[in-house]
């Protein structure tokens, strides 16, 4: 048996997972805005080959009931057992209705007082707020209504204006027409800024057609270019540039999505509670890996299995995977698949494209715990928040294109969540304790394999400096040899570099850059672009896209943790891990660069 057929075999001995759709959700009402049919029908994954010792059935063609809210966000499709007499759930079904009521005062209440009264035009502001209080109203109005008051009238204005156009379109000028849109609009976003010293019209022409090179190296080095999904890869690269547009070129895009990084950074912050109690207020300030960023992982993890175990991680898969279906045609896995934790229940379930687009995405993107400190050293902040949510489309995009899915998925449009008895936890305290036990256990694999891999890149440097002498590239001592893995790969970026737009002088400084990020890491890099020169003297164009460029997790130390934290998660799955891992290594860079054309298109020296 293949490794591509090993999905899902992990612990198959002991457990046998069942499956159940909780894809019944109101919101996929949405789904029947591309058909003229009143009624939702969603087909059930077929189970391949490979799982037919899973002794599992799923039946198709199952009927989702739009008007149903009984099971929002339920793991489980079945009728539950009633629940115990006098237990928090007895209470909770009886009063229910009423501890809806006083949330809703109370937050009420709040947002009038606080946001409205007290602190409407100071530094605290009232947008925030606000924004949270609607949702919290919107979930407690949901919860007695069905949100196909809203999604029908939506659908029915869909279905006779916008859908009615695109079905007078021929189906294939359909995707040539898209891709005709998507270039008119970053032409459009390039070009219409005025030039501004050597951010000229010419200059920004540069990227773009560096796109158009990535997008074919892309399709020449496709596993099979004939499956590309190009209605993912156009949305992808569409969506990237309009959320560029978005944050860099409008203050509230920038607010918004600083707040959302702000939040993640508090949250992953509270760990340091935890290291002051079992060491000293000082060592969370200590410019360490191990005491900054691996107590917030073991925290995250932990606090994802207690999400899990109330229900919330379903819920909000089940949201994205219908939305991004329909948006991207991508799974609800791979739609939130940036951080594996997130989707924990699916990894050993995964098909290999879904695995490369996880791992792609976390290539491509940075970790709120570590956003801290890049913005610490002085780099652009906005720059860096843009980032990391520009490549997550873009992540889609280039992982499609490189890896294009080939099999049956659990979460295209639905979520069809495995049941693990094995990992199963009797209480919410338990489900913490089980989340701390494995992020510590994730957090080692993380420590060992950087730890090896950093060594292997030096011993290379080693072997590389050696060599290099008896050419006479000698270094200032043997600590620092000329002939380096990151110097080698600073003038393969060379070219890479003027794709992404930057001004000539800069292009080896810029390459080097890049070189640096994907040898050792990107804090490597960010630290010579904010504290060495030339690195420091760079024009502000430059340093903004070598900040765009270098802003992932995408080099070799990366590799080894992704490869690490996924097998622990599915230590059945190993081997198609490591199968993908290269590709997804490669793919997580290219998107990361991605962005970093993007930021030289838009940038007009303001």
């Amino acid at each position: 048996m293949s490794s591509g057929d090993n999905r899902g075999h992990a612990d198959s001995d002991k457990i046998q997972p069942q499956y159940h759709d909780v894809s019944h959700n109101p919101v996929v009402d949405i789904m029947t805005a591309h058909s003229n049919t009143t009624d939702v029908v969603v087909e059930k994954p077929a189970i391949s080959s490979a799982d037919s010792d899973l002794k599992t059935t799923i039946p198709t063609g199952q009927y989702v009931d739009t008007e149903s809210q009984d099971h929002v966000g339920s793991i489980d499709g079945e009728e539950q057992e009633p629940a115990r007499r006098y237990s928090w759930s007895w209470f909770y079904g009886y009063a229910r209705p009423y501890i809806h009521a006083a949330i809703w005062v109370l937050f009420t209440v709040w947002w009038i007082y606080g946001p409205l009264i007290h602190h409407r035009h100071d530094h605290l502001g009232w947008l925030k707020p606000t924004l949270v209080y609607i949702a919290i109203c919107a979930r407690i109005i949901f919860c007695y209504l069905p949100t196909s008051i809203v999604m029908r009238p939506a659908r029915m204005v869909w279905q006779h204006t916008v859908h009615r156009g695109y079905a007078l379109i021929p189906d294939k000028l359909h995707q040539p027409l898209a891709a005709l849109g998507t270039v008119g609009v970053f032409l459009l976003g390039s070009m219409i800024p005025e030039e501004v010293g050597e951010n000229t019209r010419a200059m920004r022409a540069i990227p773009i057609f560096g796109l158009f090179v990535m997008i074919g190296l892309l399709t020449l080095t496709s596993r099979n270019w004939r499956k590309i999904p190009w209605h993912t890869v156009i949305g992808g690269m569409l969506t990237q540039f309009v959320i560029a547009v978005f944050v860099l070129k409008t203050k509230a895009g920038y607010d918004i999505f600083s707040f959302i990084s702000e939040m993640a950074r508090t949250l992953l912050g509270f760990a340091n509670a935890g290291v002051i109690f079992l060491t000293d207020d000082t060592v969370p300030n200590l410019p360490w890996f191990f005491t900054g960023v691996v107590p917030p992982i073991i925290f995250f993890v932990a606090l994802v299995q207690l999400c899990y175990h109330l229900g919330f991680i379903q819920w909000f898969i089940g949201k994205f995977a219908v939305f991004f279906f329909w948006t991207l045609r991508v799974s609800g896995a791979e739609a939130v698949g940036e951080s594996a934790m997130l989707i924990r229940p699916f990894v050993p379930h995964l098909t290999l494209a879904e695995i490369h687009q996880v791992m792609t995405c976390g290539f491509a993107t940075i970790a709120g715990s570590v956003l801290v400190a890049y913005i610490g050293l002085g780099l652009n902040a906005q720059a860096l928040v843009s980032s990391c949510i520009m490549s997550i489309p873009a992540s889609l995009a280039v992982s499609k294109m490189r890896y294009p899915e080939t099999e049956e998925t659990l979460t295209s449009g639905r979520v069809v969540v495995p049941e693990d008895d094995e990992h199963k936890a009797a209480n919410a305290l338990h489900a913490f304790a089980n989340g701390a036990w494995l992020g510590i256990k994730i957090a080692g694999m993380i420590v060992a394999t950087l730890l090896c891999i950093i060594a292997i890149v030096a011993f290379v440097n080693g072997l590389l400096g050696w060599w290099g002498k008896y050419w006479g590239l000698m270094g200032q001592d043997d600590k620092h040899p000329i002939l380096s893995l990151e110097l080698i790969l600073g003038y393969l970026m060379y070219p890479v570099a003027w794709l992404l737009g930057v001004p000539e002088k800069d292009l080896l400084p810029v390459g080097e850059l890049i070189g640096s990020k994907i040898i050792i890491n990107e804090f490597f890099a960010f630290n010579k672009l904010t504290n060495e020169e030339p690195y420091k003297s760079m024009s502000p164009r430059s340093q903004l896209i070598a900040t765009y460029a270098v802003c992932g997790f995408g080099n070799i130390g990366s590799l080894g943790t992704q490869i690490g934290v996924l097998s622990q998660l599915a230590p059945g799955r190993a081997g198609d891990v490591s199968k993908v891992a290269m590709s997804a290594l490669f793919s997580g860079i290219l998107s990361t660069l991605t962005s970093a054309a993007v930021a030289g298109m838009l940038y007009d020296g303001r």
